[in-house]
């Protein structure tokens, strides 16, 4: 690694009796750093755009675990970062994003290039949307050219396919200039199976814990201590030098900490002086499937908070698409009627307590609606995300399977909710693309990626034909097409959802983010009424009739998907939704 703002090497490796600096091809002896153990230096400064690696007691040269850029892929060797490029004139000021309306993206298939150079052309679009932030699939450096990210080995670099870090900074000063903030989804739970090289290093990994990859990342075991600084430095990077506004932690509750602080107390802890440091709002955002409100409690409000500003809300996604998809297979099995709905648009977790047939235990915790420790704001909602869509056999997105009314009452419901609304990239159009799993592992691990999809979606019992997730053809199915905006009917959805954004800013009742002020009524088993102060939705997934609607004094319809709604005075329903506003 290069040491901050400088060129010079260090690297942990506290079993090593000798490590040598390889600098294109030649080796250089490394020295202890007689103030930190374990840890080697290098005296010689080096020159920006030199390649590099290190070796351990005379062994193969390994990229450095700290790498900010891998040019040939995590086998390679690393290449030291113009220090420069982080020091670039600070102008945006940041925005607290909680509440704000987010925009997935995957940096590979937003555009047909795949590079955030490209990506920059396209912000203007979710400017245009009313988007407030883009959240970032993970872009550390991982194996082959195509992937998700969740497979990253690289956990300081920037995928060189997507145009490395310089690129990356071009991309996160291009969207603060058009107003947009940045936030990054980050992998700490485990590495991928191919170019990981952290265990030769040190005691990265512990089999004090069992995880679905293997032994887990240590956060509590013997050298814990230099593993979780190695997280947070890479926190820190992403947050405080290449200035992005958040991080998005993939699969919290896959962090295996016993320590008397967990490790995502120490980040909320950290991210907080951070904050402090460079004077603007700061934000992390967790994946968790707990049902637990303690993640997004304060630090220090509960035993258990662990301090995220946010979770993903799995729920809510849970309910939309199983009622308006009718699937109740799987982990949709407890999910899919009105009633069910009702209650993640009222209190987030379906499973509160209560039994998960699925899981087949008691699971979760009830939100409390009047608590000072968190708000609505606290957890995001979308109807699709990468999981959701890419976990399918085929990768298709749900309005490939619902009318486009359907999918017009389940966007009105989530976007003008109290919660933090997120978008995945294309949803806003409709796209016909697919986005499937894929992936570009090499010619020992790929074959058993395709078999072992192959045989999972086998024993579910679907007959079709799967994508092969190392074909390029796959990925490049998933390629989003532009042109398809300005076609009828991606046309019309897109307008759809440039007027629900626009609404939910535009309405102070919209941006309140206690959950008592929003109410959630069935009026049959296919529609629901959701009342924001003055601001009144209703949706329905009936379309083969009219639902009779009594939302009150009506001052005007702000927004109607069926035309014949508005000429109704908001008395009927006949299909999607109706968004209206009601007399003071």
């Amino acid at each position: 690694m290069r040491t901050r703002n400088s060129l010079h090497l260090a690297v942990w490796a506290p079993n090593a009796a000798r490590v040598d600096a390889v600098v294109e091809n030649q080796r250089l002896a490394m020295v202890p750093d007689p103030d930190r153990q374990g840890w080697w230096l290098l005296a010689n400064e080096l020159e920006p755009g030199t390649r590099y690696a290190f070796s351990l007691d005379g062994g193969e040269a390994l990229p450095d675990p700290r790498s900010q850029f891998q040019p040939d892929g995590p086998h390679g060797p690393s290449m030291l970062v113009n220090p420069p490029l982080f020091g670039r004139p600070q102008r945006w000021e940041g925005r607290d994003l909680r509440g704000a309306v987010l925009y997935e993206m995957h940096v590979g298939t937003f555009t047909e290039e795949g590079t955030f150079d490209a990506a920059i052309d396209r912000l203007h679009h979710l400017v245009d949307l009313g988007i407030d932030a883009v959240e970032v699939m993970p872009v550390a450096d991982f194996a082959g050219t195509r992937g998700w990210g969740y497979d990253g080995v690289g956990m300081f670099s920037v995928h060189r396919a997507y145009g490395g870090p310089s690129a990356f900074i071009r991309f996160i000063d291009s969207a603060h200039a058009l107003g947009l903030g940045v936030i990054l989804d980050v992998v700490h739970n485990h590495l991928g199976p191919e170019g990981n090289y952290l265990a030769h290093f040190g005691p990265y990994f512990t089999e004090t814990h069992e995880t679905p990859w293997g032994p887990a990342v240590n956060l509590d075991a013997p050298g814990a201590e230099e593993v979780r600084a190695f997280l947070l430095d890479s926190a820190r990077q992403w947050l405080v030098d290449y200035r992005i506004d958040g991080l998005r932690l993939d699969a919290v509750h896959a962090l295996a900490d016993d320590s008397d602080k967990h490790f995502l107390v120490e980040l909320s802890e950290s991210v907080a002086q951070w904050e402090i440091e460079v004077g603007r709002p700061l934000m992390l955002i967790a994946e968790s499937d707990l049902n637990q409100p303690s993640m997004v409690s304060p630090v220090g409000s509960s035993e258990d908070a662990k301090g995220m500003d946010a979770q993903w809300a799995d729920d809510i996604h849970h309910a939309l698409h199983s009622f308006f998809t009718g699937e109740t297979q799987g982990y949709y099995v407890d999910f899919g009627t009105a009633e069910v709905l009702q209650k993640a648009l009222d209190g987030v977790f379906v499973h509160d307590g209560d039994t998960s047939t699925f899981r087949d235990e008691p699971w979760g915790e009830k939100v409390d609606q009047d608590s000072s420790h968190y708000d609505a704001h606290s957890f995001v909602a979308f109807l699709q995300n990468h999981d959701q869509v890419g976990n399918r056999a085929v990768g298709d997105r749900i309005h490939q399977t619902i009318t486009s009314s359907q999918h017009a009452a389940a966007a009105a419901l989530y976007l003008l909710s109290p919660y933090t609304p997120m978008l995945f990239m294309g949803e806003e159009w409709a796209a016909s693309t697919p986005f499937p799993f894929f992936s570009d592992l090499g010619p020992e691990l790929g074959p058993l990626v395709t078999q072992g999809r192959t045989r999972e979606f086998s024993r579910m019992g679907w007959d079709t034909p799967v994508p092969d997730p190392q074909a390029e053809t796959t990925m490049q199915s998933a390629v989003l097409r532009w042109d398809q905006r300005a076609q009828h009917a991606h046309a019309r959805m897109l307008d759809w959802y440039r007027l629900l954004i626009r609404i939910r800013h535009e309405h102070a009742d919209l941006t309140d983010p206690h959950l008592t002020k929003t109410t959630v009524e069935k009026v049959d088993d296919d529609t629901l009424v959701m009342r924001r102060g003055r601001v009144v939705v209703a949706a329905t997934r009936a379309t083969d009739r009219s639902v009779k609607l009594d939302l009150g004094p009506v001052d005007r319809v702000l927004a109607s998907w069926d035309p014949l709604a508005e000429g109704a005075g908001a008395e009927f329903l006949p299909s999607g939704a109706i968004v209206a506003l009601l007399s003071s």
